[in-house]
């Protein structure tokens, strides 16, 4: 399989148009692509409301969306799920036995896509094709067989207990990993300190030190699980 991200502009997606007229961004959860349309589980985030509600408005308005519902919007945040049909760019991927391999996310007028494909000139004739009428860029293009695909599989779990470990961060935590990391803290030898990454957040050394063991234990603990997970 040949996995190809990139980055489209697609105005006939009403999840690229809302979010380019508003402050808002998309993400897909499911999506299950067939003939003709393409039902999807979303989550829509945004700065603040007033701009969630108008994202919502607008996907909902759009020509290209037969089904909307709403299951959820806490603050500024919100689930449903849409039925749409074809956009002429999903089109072109479609015909050339192409299909979506990974969620998809919009912000900003650009979407980003995970498409694969079964045969190299699949893959050329598609970008070919969509040379024509759209602006896009290639980001990523990887050639995983099938030895590789079942590990990528087989280890998912895995990974999402890592993912799931980076969410149990707190603001703080991960700010302060990143800055140590940065910083060149854990390099030997060791170009910051506790005292320079202290003044960086303008605390006390054992405040830093405090918060660096805690967003290490809580990373450590979730790489030995996914280390069980992999085994």
């Amino acid at each position: 399989m040949i996995n190809v991200s990139m980055e489209m502009e697609q105005y006939d997606c009403p999840f690229v148009h809302a979010s380019d007229s508003h402050d808002v961004a998309f993400s897909s959860v499911h999506c299950d692509a067939g003939a003709g349309r393409t039902e999807v589980r979303m989550v829509a985030e945004a700065d603040d409301r007033g701009a969630l509600e108008s994202g919502l408005s607008t996907v909902r308005g759009h020509d290209g969306v037969e089904d909307y519902e709403l299951f959820s919007k806490v603050d500024n945040v919100a689930k449903f799920r849409t039925v749409v049909g074809p956009t002429a760019a999903m089109h072109v991927v479609q015909s050339h036995d192409g299909y979506i391999t990974g969620p998809f996310y919009a912000e900003a007028g650009t979407e980003t896509w995970h498409v694969g494909f079964d045969e190299s000139e699949d893959v050329d004739g598609a970008l070919a094709a969509l040379e024509h009428d759209h602006e896009f860029d290639v980001v990523g293009r990887d050639d995983t067989d099938d030895a590789e695909l079942h590990q990528l599989v087989q280890n998912a779990g895995a990974a999402m207990t890592l993912i799931e470990g980076c969410k149990d961060l707190s603001d703080v935590e991960r700010e302060t990993l990143e800055a140590a990391v940065s910083d060149g803290y854990y390099e030997n030898p060791r170009d910051a300190t506790l005292g320079t990454l202290a003044d960086r957040f303008d605390v006390s050394k054992p405040a830093v030190s405090k918060n660096l063991r805690r967003g290490e234990q809580k990373m450590i603990q979730r790489v030995i699980d996914a280390i069980d997970d992999m085994e």
